[in-house]
């Protein structure tokens, strides 16, 4: 999953929130982070992603998303999946939250500015073009994903042709969005589950 997925899996708790939206930036056993180095609820988050990308990546209905692109994309059709399914939950935010997706992404950018002694600096330039283009908000439409699959093809260091991928989620758009409303709310449940597990750790 991408950005808004896994920030949106968080809840309402802003140390999950901050430690999932650094989870990629974070390497190496988390068992050896220390509380002087992170708050328990951010180590707890960073271990929420890890979780989130596990269950995603060994799910049979996203391998049927991820096989569909797979003979154009190859290994990094996952990325593009990632990507698909952050634009569903975008576009049908209503159905999951009770604040329109404009809302929760300033929300969320404030949450960035107030905890933003805790963004590694490698992040820093990431965030704030997040903030100022609106990434989640852009999310919602075609354009907002195309934008961001043209962003990533600049940071790959292969021809990937993942800029083009747009053209495969208006193709078949349908089938994208069947299989993410069966997968979300199984992705969902698990993640609060795995919540509940950290909290009693």
């Amino acid at each position: 999953m991408n950005f808004l997925a896994h920030i949106y899996l968080s809840g309402n708790d802003d140390d999950i929130k901050i430690g999932n939206f650094l989870g990629d930036f974070v390497k190496g056993r988390l068992t050896k982070l220390t509380n002087a180095q992170y708050a328990k609820g951010v180590i707890n988050g960073m271990s929420l992603h890890r979780e989130i990308d596990f269950f995603t990546d060994t799910h049979p209905i996203v391998k049927k998303s991820i096989d569909r692109l797979q003979p154009k994309y190859h290994k990094i059709s996952g990325i593009v999946v990632d990507m698909f399914y952050d634009h569903i939950l975008a576009k049908n935010f209503n159905q999951y939250s009770s604040i329109t997706l404009e809302k929760y992404a300033q929300n969320f950018y404030h949450l960035l500015e107030l905890r933003k002694n805790e963004i590694p600096e490698p992040m820093e330039s990431m965030v704030k073009s997040m903030k100022t283009r609106n990434w989640l908000l852009s999310y919602e439409t075609y354009e907002g994903i195309e934008w961001a699959l043209k962003g990533l093809a600049k940071r790959l260091s292969f021809e990937s042709g993942i800029e083009y991928a747009i053209e495969e989620l208006r193709q078949d758009y349908c089938l994208y969005e069947a299989e993410f409303n069966v997968f979300f709310p199984e992705l969902t449940t698990h993640c609060i589950s795995h919540m509940v597990k950290l909290k009693y750790s």
